[in-house]
């Protein structure tokens, strides 16, 4: 008896000195996160998860980005992602191609808000980039579609960066020659648009249902 509670005391101290499972953070982009035309290592994402390792945020970051994506898209693929990578965060950045393609931005919306209440039930908190499109498409369609944003944010109350392009689109240095994707010297810039409400979230306390377990 003396010998099954010696080890039964010994594996309990393991499993507590075992380091507790890093929280996760999927993001869920188009190009921009992608980093279409450059190397992966080069984008945002890849800044981000150096910056958190720098400041001792020990977060894993999964990027399920993809080029061309739209808000139905990532709808569609969310609830696999969710189940894989079970993250504590998801960060949407997705919009520009149904604005870039004149998608209707009634049903965009109901797109970011679905999403944002899969993420809310699978367990995750959420964090909305914004974007914006060219003027060229018309003074109503741009602002019916950079409202989108400004309503989901407001209606779910999630954190809004209202365009994560801030600072960089419409800087040649900074874009590449297409005019729309950001170069390797745009991407800090993205990364610091994006950072204030990603830190605050990871440098927030944990639910105290969390702290119990």
């Amino acid at each position: 008896m003396n010998v099954l509670r010696n080890w039964l005391g010994g594996l309990l101290l393991c499993l507590l000195s075992l380091p507790a499972a890093a929280q996760g953070i999927l993001i869920l982009g188009d190009s921009i996160s992608a980093a279409f035309g450059l190397e992966i290592s080069d984008g945002w994402v890849n800044l981000l998860e150096r910056r958190l390792e720098a400041q001792n945020l020990p977060f894993d970051v999964h990027n399920a980005s993809v080029s061309g994506d739209t808000t139905a898209g990532g709808l569609a693929r969310l609830p696999a992602l969710l189940a894989r990578h079970e993250p504590n965060l998801v960060v949407i950045e997705l919009g520009g191609n149904d604005g870039l393609r004149g998608l209707p931005t009634d049903k965009m919306q109901q797109n970011l808000a679905a999403m944002v209440q899969r993420s809310r039930e699978a367990g995750a908190e959420v964090v909305l980039l914004g974007m914006r499109i060219p003027p060229n498409y018309g003074v109503r369609y741009t602002r019916a579609f950079e409202q989108v944003f400004r309503d989901v944010a407001e209606q779910q109350q999630v954190p809004l960066v209202p365009f994560v392009l801030e600072g960089v689109a419409g800087e040649p240095e900074l874009m590449q020659a297409d005019g729309v994707h950001p170069n390797v010297e745009g991407q800090p810039g993205i990364l610091d648009n994006a950072w204030p409400v990603i830190r605050d979230w990871a440098q927030s306390p944990p639910p105290a249902d969390e702290v119990d377990n």
